[in-house]
C-alpha cells in the first residue's frame, strides 16, 4: 500500500518538476507581483481613499466642523464610522483605512507608511475654511505595518490557491480524460491511495515553492514575522490542504477540462477578490464581508496577517485554524465519496 502511494507521489512530483515553465511560474509570479506593488505603491497615484471617523452613533456620522463637512463632500472618498479610537487606529495601522478623524477633539491621525494616507491628509488640509481652525494632527501610537508587508501574506495565499486548485483539479480531470485513471482502475490501487498521493504531492510542492518565495522576498525586502514561524507554517499547511481538498471535489467526476476550468475560475476569482488579497473590504456592505468568511483563502490570509503583522499566537488564530480544519475535512470526505475512476 505504502509503496503504491510512494510511487504515485514520486511520479506526480517528477511530472511537475520536469515542466520547468510551471515550476518557474509558481516561483516567479508572486515575486513579480510583490516587486510590482512595491513600485506602484511607492508613488501617490491613488483614486479611492477610506477615511475612518469617530462617531457616537453606530453606523452614523455627524459633524458640525466646517472643514470636515467640506472634506466629506469630496468625491471618491469612503467615510466609515467607528465607535472607538482604538478600533479605528488598529484599522489605520493595518492599511484598512487611510485616515482617521476624531471630530470630538478636532484631531486626525494618519500612517507614515501609507501613500494613500498622505494624499488623504493633504485633501483634508485643503478643506480648511480658515487655516487657524484646522483639525490638528495627532501622533499615532502602535507599530505601523508597511503596505507591502500587509500585502505579502495575501500574495503567498493567492499563489497557493492557484497552485492547489489548478495543480490538482486540472491534473486529475486530465488523467480521467486521457484514460490514465481508467488504466489505474484495473490495478490493485485503491481510490483513497490515489487521492492520498495527489494530496501529499501537491502539499509537498506547495510548501517547497511557498518556502522559496517566502525566503526570497524576505531577503529582498526584509519582511518581519512578529509571531511564531511554526504557527505561520501550520496556517499555510492547513490553508493549502483545504484548497487541495476543494480541488478534489471539483475533479471528483468531471471528464471535461473546459468544464473543470470554468468551475475552478468560478471559485478562484471571487475568492481572490473577496479574501482581501489586494485591498481591504473595510466599508463594504456587511453581507459582502460575511460571504468572504466562507472562503478558505480568507481564513488563511487573515490568520497569516495576524501572525506576521501583529505577532499573534496560536490562541489568537485558533478560530481560523479550526475553520480551516473543518473545511479540509468536509471537502476531503465529499471529494472521496464522489470520486470515480471514469466519467459516467
Amino acid at each position: 500500500m505504502f509503496r503504491r502511494i510512494w510511487a504515485l507521489f514520486k511520479a506526480r512530483n517528477l511530472e511537475f518538476l520536469r515542466d520547468r515553465s510551471s515550476v518557474a511560474w509558481n516561483i516567479m509570479f508572486p515575486i513579480l507581483v510583490i516587486v510590482g506593488f512595491s513600485v506602484i505603491f511607492s508613488d501617490d497615484r491613488q483614486i479611492l481613499y477610506k477615511v475612518g471617523i469617530i462617531s457616537e452613533k453606530p453606523g452614523a456620522i455627524t459633524s458640525s466642523d466646517p472643514q470636515l463637512d467640506r472634506f466629506m463632500k469630496m468625491k471618491y472618498m469612503d467615510f466609515i464610522p467607528f465607535s472607538s479610537v482604538e478600533l479605528a487606529q488598529h484599522k489605520l495601522l493595518h492599511h484598512r483605512i487611510d485616515l482617521m478623524i476624531n471630530p470630538f477633539n478636532e484631531t486626525y491621525r494618519t500612517s507614515k507608511t501609507s501613500p494613500k494616507g498622505y494624499i488623504a491628509e493633504r485633501l483634508l488640509i485643503s478643506s480648511a475654511v480658515v487655516p487657524s481652525t484646522d483639525l490638528k494632527k495627532e501622533t499615532i501610537t502602535g507599530v505601523e505595518v508597511p503596505y507591502i508587508e500587509w500585502l505579502f501574506p495575501g500574495i503567498l495565499g493567492m499563489n497557493m490557491m492557484f497552485s492547489a486548485l489548478f495543480g490538482v483539479g486540472y491534473v486529475v480531470v486530465n488523467y480521467r480524460k486521457n484514460g490514465v485513471l481508467k488504466r489505474m482502475s484495473v490495478t490493485p490501487l485503491h481510490p483513497w491511495e490515489f487521492l492520498t498521493s495527489q494530496i501529499l504531492s501537491r502539499m509537498y510542492l506547495l510548501i517547497l515553492t511557498t518556502t522559496i518565495v517566502f525566503i526570497a522576498c524576505k531577503i529582498i525586502y526584509g519582511f518581519q514575522v512578529r509571531g511564531s514561524y511554526l504557527t505561520l507554517a501550520l496556517v499555510f499547511v492547513l490553508g493549502g490542504f483545504s484548497m487541495i481538498s476543494l480541488a478534489l471535489v471539483v475533479a471528483s467526476r468531471s471528464g471535461s477540462e473546459e468544464f473543470a476550468g470554468g468551475i475552478l475560475n468560478l471559485i478562484t476569482w471571487p475568492m481572490m477578490f473577496l479574501s482581501e488579497v489586494w485591498f481591504s473590504l473595510e466599508g463594504t456592505s456587511p453581507w459582502v464581508q460575511t460571504v468572504s468568511r466562507i472562503f478558505p483563502l480568507t481564513q488563511m490570509i487573515d490568520a497569516a496577517r495576524q501572525i506576521m503583522n501583529d505577532g499573534a499566537g496560536i490562541e489568537d488564530v485558533r478560530s481560523h485554524i479550526m475553520i480551516l480544519g473543518a473545511m479540509s475535512l468536509t471537502f476531503l470526505v465529499t471529494g472521496s465519496l464522489l470520486f470515480k475512476w471514469q466519467k459516467k
